[in-house]
């Protein structure tokens, strides 16, 4: 890989066309696609990490991903101003003008739709999904055993929320002509691999989880090719990782840790003095450290308090990203880089980082209103597809014609159709919908809530 074919404003199933509109680039068209849609919309009512809605504010995956998007359009600023001012006279005058203009909006885009493939109720979804499909038993069984390949049955037995983000970005939102550019779906993939080939956490970095299912393998490996991003095995299953990936990635795993400390801070689950421990020595023995904390303790409100630590600390991790990737630049581009670059700072920040890891697995995500919505979701997502995959398995009976009839007609379910394709538009439908509107409808098609007339 280098640096003159790592992008292209091509988009995905459409001719191309390079013109300016209303002073809009292609990539910022890209962002302004994505805000508007209603999948991203969603977001809003789908749980980040604590129950929603509540009294007190916490984060969803919209502020979430609308905060991460903030860090990484920093993070793409400071490294293409870089590549541009290392590699000017080698760099053609398209590649010097998306570094320097637009690769701030391919990865402050990419940051906004990295969660948008989640379903509700945080991780514990994604367990769901594969949980269920995985204690499948009987005639069901040997339905999926017989119809689908062992590739496809791996799609849901290792359901991901980011192979799924890149169906809905490349198969669902093609249906409505949103198509993304290959720069900026390129991006969004953590994890290019196959479900069968990924999960390896032991393998490529890569293989650590899926980024794509069977039904999209063929989207990828055209944007493989345009991108000139090389496969990992003969099949063309796995790939290396794209560079501008490990820059959401690396906005992301900023906010996550220090959001998450501010959210338990807000429900009472960590005391303002636990925060600060974790927080503020990240600033000892630099220039300056005594006037923060004097700063810190004139702040009278204690919210204010870990807000001030919080942006200050996001500052210094971006510039120590900034560095890292270009101290790693080789290895990002020959694909053989196989840690974050969170993982990559300085001993003394990563022992830091792994405090506020242990403090928040210890406290924060196994707190027990954390505890309780995960398994509600199990309960929900798993009785809603045990009800949706009967009927789509089963369709000739009274019930089946029913439900089926529950799900909109953009998914696309014929009776007697591809059960792979069936299946997926199930999982489709389930996945795409908000805590709320899964926590209704659960209630409603099991009888616990009957409809008011």
């Amino acid at each position: 890989m280098n640096w003159h074919t790592l992008f292209s404003n091509k988009r995905l199933g459409a001719e191309h066309r390079n013109v300016l509109e209303n002073f809009r680039t292609d990539y910022m068209r890209d962002y302004d696609r994505l805000i508007f849609s209603s999948q991203f919309r969603r977001l809003q009512n789908k749980t980040q990490v604590f129950p929603l809605p509540g009294a007190v504010f916490v984060h969803n995956r919209l502020t979430h991903s609308l905060e991460v998007a903030s860090v990484g359009r920093s993070l793409g600023k400071a490294i293409g101003e870089r590549i541009v001012e290392k590699y000017e006279k080698e760099l053609n005058q398209e590649a010097i003008e998306f570094y320097k203009f637009e690769l701030s909006a391919v990865v402050m885009t990419a940051c906004i739709a990295h969660d948008i493939g989640n379903p509700p109720f945080g991780h514990s979804g994604e367990e769901a999904i594969c949980t269920f499909f995985r204690e499948l038993e009987g005639e069901q069984l040997k339905i999926l055993n017989e119809n689908l390949s062992e590739n496809q049955f791996n799609d849901f037995k290792w359901f991901e929320g980011n192979a799924n983000a890149f169906r809905i970005l490349t198969t669902i939102f093609n249906q409505s002509n949103l198509n993304l550019t290959y720069a900026t779906l390129a991006s969004i993939i953590k994890y290019p691999a196959d479900s069968t080939n990924g999960f390896k956490k032991k393998s490529f970095i890569s293989a650590k989880k899926s980024g794509f299912f069977d039904a999209e393998i063929e989207f990828y490996r055209s944007i493989a090719c345009e991108l000139n991003i090389h496969a990992l095995n003969e099949e063309k299953t796995v790939f290396a990782r794209h560079p501008f990936v490990f820059l959401v990635e690396a906005a992301d795993d900023i906010c996550y840790r220090i959001i998450d400390l501010e959210d338990a801070h807000r429900l009472n689950i960590i005391s303002i003095q636990e925060a600060r421990n974790l927080l503020e020595p990240f600033f000892e023995n630099q220039e300056g450290k005594k006037s923060i904390n004097e700063k810190v303790d004139t702040i009278e409100d204690d919210k204010q308090k870990l807000a001030f630590l919080r942006a200050l600390l996001i500052g210094k991790l971006v510039a120590k990203c900034t560095e890292i990737f270009f101290e790693y630049e080789d290895q990002l581009l020959d694909g053989s880089l196989n840690k974050p670059l969170i993982d990559l700072l300085d001993e003394k920040t990563t022992s830091l980082i792994n405090k506020i890891d242990e403090v928040s697995v210890k406290k924060i995500y196994n707190d027990k209103s954390v505890i309780e919505i995960e398994i509600a979701g199990f309960h929900i997502i798993g009785g809603l597809l045990k009800e949706f995959v009967s009927a789509v398995l089963q369709p000739d009976t009274s019930k089946s014609k029913k439900l089926l009839q529950l799900i909109p007609s953009q998914y696309g379910i014929k009776k007697g159709g591809d059960v792979y394709s069936n299946i997926l538009a199930v999982v489709d439908f389930i996945s795409g919908m908000t805590d709320l509107f899964a926590i209704d409808l659960y209630r409603k098609i099991t009888g616990i809530q009957i409809p008011q007339l």
